[in-house]
């Protein structure tokens, strides 16, 4: 009995708190299974993360900033209901916003609302409509609709009478082509438009939960059916291994705490030795941070724009033979022959660029000739000028090949090293034409007094199983049990 006792139940003490950490169904926890959305590479490319002053409907003065983004990268999304009976939704558990919204019946002229299951309020005998009008923006665009008043199914349990926002309009993008339907915010109430109670503190007021915390897992196995999980309550041990390391939240609103020094192959990176501003974000894969500690890691890591990489590929695939061929004379014709005796296989972009940077080549190499440049010059020439292209997606690539000899980088929270490897902050994706693999790591500059600002979106969150603890003020990290 005594065996079976801890084995369905394990008090972990840290400070003064008791949580229950358990594998079983049966244990008094609120679950979510959470599903994964595969990338592409058209949605991450458009994917932004960007730095907009403070909305006047959100209730956070001392917060100075507010970022959007667009979702259009979002991979992780579980399950609830809203109403009595209870319409299924698909949602996003984002724990950088904090309001509740979904597509209403009532949106008519908005495309991905059609899309989308919206919700009928005319079917639930417990919805109240509230009628304030509200608008949410991101960054392609804004959605809007009203506000109102109805039960929702988290797991198991229902939470009455809880505030959620039913949408009448929609920017085209991200929505449309979203797997999910709507958006549920896990943030503080300071970040809350019209300053409505987040869905998981009413599950704290409502006594459904005896812990003020909730914890994330968000698995790594790109094989797995099941993306991930989000547990309100207590833990499952299952998920993480190890001890967590607790740091406080340095600011209520976003889940936010302080980094330290960021080390690429234990070198540092300088900016953040004395402390920097991070903010816990599941509603992205992505980990944005000062272009000056951005540009140094994927430097590091041998990453580029993929217009800089695609011609390197192309240098490197077609350079000599477009060299021989106009050392020969024998330009006419050719070019086209010699793209259709190629395969496409490594290219992200497909033949029409391909055929487009040969075309840019030859005519460098052209020039370069004329000046009677040797074959090492000419080509150190065309490396450079690849090097010079524009990165108009702001997105950097790195060979898929090298992953295995590429640096870790290291995060450091609360005196202690996170390390990410490659495998953890290299997003890879799959094309028609090959599979690429794309740095996790895009520039967010705020200056200062609020910036320096991390965002440790799913590359972060999915290598260290993450404890959202309300009642301590805290967040704590534990190795993923991937």
């Amino acid at each position: 009995m005594g065996i079976k006792f801890l084995l369905h139940a394990i008090c972990v003490w840290t400070w003064t708190t008791c949580w229950v950490l358990t594998a079983s169904t049966d244990d008094g926890l609120v679950r979510v299974s959470l599903k994964k959305q595969p990338l592409d590479l058209k949605r991450l490319n458009a994917a932004r993360i960007t730095r907009v002053g403070l909305e006047s409907n959100v209730n956070d003065q001392g917060a100075g900033v507010v970022y959007l983004k667009n979702y259009l990268d979002t991979q992780y999304y579980g399950e609830i209901g809203i109403g009595s009976p209870s319409q299924s939704f698909s949602v996003v558990f984002d724990t950088a916003s904090s309001n509740l919204w979904v597509p209403s019946s009532k949106c008519l002229f908005s495309i991905p609302c059609h899309l989308h299951s919206k919700f009928r309020a005319r079917w639930s005998s417990t919805y109240t409509k509230i009628g304030i009008p509200c608008t949410i923006s991101y960054d392609y665009g804004d959605v809007s609709g009203f506000f109102s008043v109805d039960h929702v199914k988290v797991g198991e349990i229902i939470v009455k009478d809880q505030e959620f926002i039913e949408i009448t309009r929609e920017a085209f993008l991200p929505f449309l082509v979203a797997k999910y339907d709507g958006i549920l915010g896990l943030g503080f109430p300071e970040i809350s438009v019209e300053q409505a109670t987040p869905l998981w503190f009413s599950m704290m007021q409502q006594g459904h939960i005896n812990h003020k915390l909730f914890s994330l897992w968000l698995s790594g196995d790109l094989t797995s059916e099941l993306g991930g999980e989000i547990v309100f309550g207590g833990l499952d041990w299952r998920h993480f291994r190890g001890g967590h390391t607790y740091v406080p939240v340095t600011r209520s609103g976003y889940w936010e705490i302080v980094v330290g020094d960021i080390l690429v192959e234990s070198i540092s990176t300088g900016v953040c030795k004395f402390g920097c501003a991070a903010i816990l974000d599941s509603g992205t894969p992505l980990i944005a941070g000062p272009t000056q500690i951005v540009d140094q890691i994927n430097s590091a890591i041998g990453a580029e724009g993929i217009v800089s990489m695609e011609c390197r590929n192309v240098v490197s695939k077609y350079g000599y033979a477009l060299w021989n061929t106009l050392i020969s004379g024998k330009v006419s014709g050719r070019l086209k022959t010699l793209l259709e005796d190629e395969t496409m296989e490594g290219s992200a972009m497909g033949e029409s660029a391909v055929c487009t940077f040969c075309e840019m080549i030859v005519f460098w190499i052209q020039v370069q000739l004329k000046q009677q440049k040797t074959k090492d010059a000419v080509f150190q020439y065309v490396d450079q000028l690849c090097d010079d292209l524009p990165n108009p997606i702001g997105k950097s690539f790195v060979n898929c090949g090298s992953l295995e000899i590429l640096p870790d980088v290291t995060f450091t929270i609360g005196n202690k090293s996170f390390p990410l490897t490659p495998q953890q902050y290299i997003l890879k994706v799959e094309t028609s034409y090959s599979t690429v693999c794309v740095s996790g790591f895009v520039p967010l500059d705020v200056p200062p007094p609020r910036g320096p600002i991390w965002v440790l979106g799913d590359r972060f969150l999915s290598a260290y199983h993450t404890v959202f603890d309300f009642g301590n003020m805290r967040v704590g990290f534990a190795k993923s049990a991937n």
